[in-house]
């Protein structure tokens, strides 16, 4: 049996899943599964495009939680759950980055309805893909930071500001931060130079995606004329400045004729 062929066997429950960056395509195969038979759908449509929800079954109930808070969503989920239908809490990107799970997990638990967490592509992966680039290349760098700029309704811990993560001079993908670009700028460039390639990444996966590739002294400049203030990443990175750049190879060991590892024998080897 091939893979695709392979049945996901369900049970009522909440199946929390990160829907990617936008694009269908990029949905796991098990996400895919599980939201062809869901009973009930709950997605934040701010952030999810209604084209990942194209294969859904007909009887499906779709619920966006645009407008709606913890309290009005947590009950929904429990009711569902008890009447014995698969619920699905379908997010944007991947679970692991700035997607509220915490909350709605400790109150599942202590509700004791079960659920399993479905992973998603993020965006940063996405991004880099579209940019045909790797963002760790060997003797240029090889540290990614995810992170974002500190909010009101999210604040930063102060020992991972941006400033001081800046000093690494890693492949930073900063997240929710578009609106407060201008003081994003100025703190990056306390420790990268000005001609630090960056990537503007507005709506992976969404019929109007953008990627504009700027210099970072331009980065609040491009933003603003663009109006890029909604689900924008910034990749900024020294690995992009390979991008088009085919006349300085840099190569890893890994592949090398004249490395020796416990699958590959040096080739100069006597």
């Amino acid at each position: 049996m091939q893979l695709s062929e392979k049945k996901v066997t369900l049970k009522p429950a909440v199946y929390i899943i990160g829907a990617g960056p936008g694009d269908p395509d990029l949905l796991t195969i098990k996400a895919y599964k599980i939201l062809a038979q869901a009973d009930v759908i709950i997605y934040a449509n701010s952030l999810v495009p209604k084209q990942i929800l194209q294969d859904v079954k007909p009887t499906a109930k779709l619920i966006p939680t645009g407008n709606k808070t913890l309290e009005d969503i947590i009950p929904l989920m429990i009711e569902n759950v008890k009447n014995n239908l698969i619920v699905v809490r379908l997010h944007s990107g991947d679970l692991t980055l700035y997607s509220t799970i915490n909350e709605q997990m400790q109150l599942l638990k202590e509700a004791n309805i079960p659920f399993e967490l479905i992973p998603g592509i993020s965006a940063f992966q996405d991004a880099a893909a579209k940019l045909c680039t790797e963002l760790t290349v060997p003797n240029l760098v090889q540290t990614i930071i995810l992170t974002r700029i500190s909010g009101d309704a999210s604040p930063v811990p102060e020992r991972e500001n941006l400033a001081s993560l800046a000093k690494h001079k890693a492949s930073i993908c900063l997240y929710l931060s578009a609106r407060h670009c201008a003081k994003v700028q100025e703190e990056l460039l306390l420790h990268y130079p000005p001609d630090t390639t960056v990537a503007i990444c507005y709506r992976l996966g969404w019929e109007d995606e953008k990627i504009l590739v700027v210099s970072l002294n331009e980065m609040a400049k491009v933003t603003h004329e663009n109006n890029l203030f909604r689900t924008t990443l910034y990749i900024i990175s020294p690995a992009l400045k390979m991008i088009n750049n085919d006349d300085n190879l840099i190569r890893s060991q890994l592949y090398n004729p004249n490395y020796s590892h416990s699958f590959r024998q040096e080739k100069n080897a006597n």
